[in-house]
C-alpha cells in the first residue's frame, strides 16, 4: 500500500472521529455547527479512480450519521459534492486541474479559499435541506447553511493550512 492510500485512510479515520468526538458538540448560538470532516472529500487526489472516491463519500458521510443519528442527510450531502467536484475543480483551478497535476498545498490560497467556500456551502444547503425538509422554513436552512459554511471553511482552512507538508 503506498503512501497516497495510507494518508487517505488516516485522513478517514481521524476526520470521522473528530467530526463525531468534538464538532458535533459544538453548537454556537443553537444553530453554528462546524463540519470539518468534507475535508477528506475536498483534499482527495484528484487522479483517483473516481467510482473508489464517490464510494468513500458515501461511507464518509454514512458513519457520520451513523454516529450522530442523523438519518443519512450527511451521505447524501457528501455523495452530492463528491459528485459535482470536478466542475467545481475545474472552474476554481483551471488548466491545473485539466492537466490532473493538483497539489493542494501548492495551489495559491485564493483558488482553495474559491473551492472549499463553493462544495461547502452546497454540502450544508443540501444538509440542512433534508435535515429540515420544509420549504416553509427556507430562511433557516439558508441562516444555518450560511453561518455553518462561513465557520467551516475558516475551520478547513486553518486545518488545511496547519496540516500542509508545504516546506517554506
Amino acid at each position: 500500500m503506498n503512501s497516497l492510500n495510507f494518508n487517505s485512510i488516516v485522513r478517514f479515520v481521524v476526520l470521522i472521529l473528530a467530526q463525531v468526538l468534538i464538532f458535533s458538540n459544538i453548537n454556537f448560538m443553537g444553530y453554528i455547527n462546524p463540519y470539518p470532516y468534507v475535508l477528506f472529500i475536498l483534499l482527495f487526489p484528484v487522479n483517483n479512480n473516481r467510482l473508489l472516491f464517490i464510494f468513500m463519500s458515501f461511507m464518509l458521510g454514512l458513519f457520520v450519521d451513523i454516529f450522530s443519528d442523523s438519518g443519512g442527510v450527511n451521505a447524501a450531502a457528501c455523495v452530492t459534492i463528491a459528485f459535482i467536484r470536478p466542475a467545481v475543480l475545474k472552474f476554481a483551478f483551471g488548466m491545473i486541474y485539466e492537466h490532473q497535476s493538483i497539489k493542494f498545498n501548492n495551489t495559491e490560497f485564493g483558488n482553495r479559499l474559491i473551492y472549499f467556500s463553493i462544495l461547502i456551502v452546497i454540502h450544508h444547503f443540501i444538509m440542512f435541506s433534508l435535515e429540515i425538509f420544509n420549504i416553509s422554513n427556507i430562511i433557516l436552512i439558508l441562516e444555518k447553511t450560511l453561518f455553518s459554511s462561513i465557520f467551516t471553511i475558516i475551520l478547513c482552512v486553518l486545518i488545511s493550512v496547519l496540516f500542509s507538508s508545504k516546506q517554506r
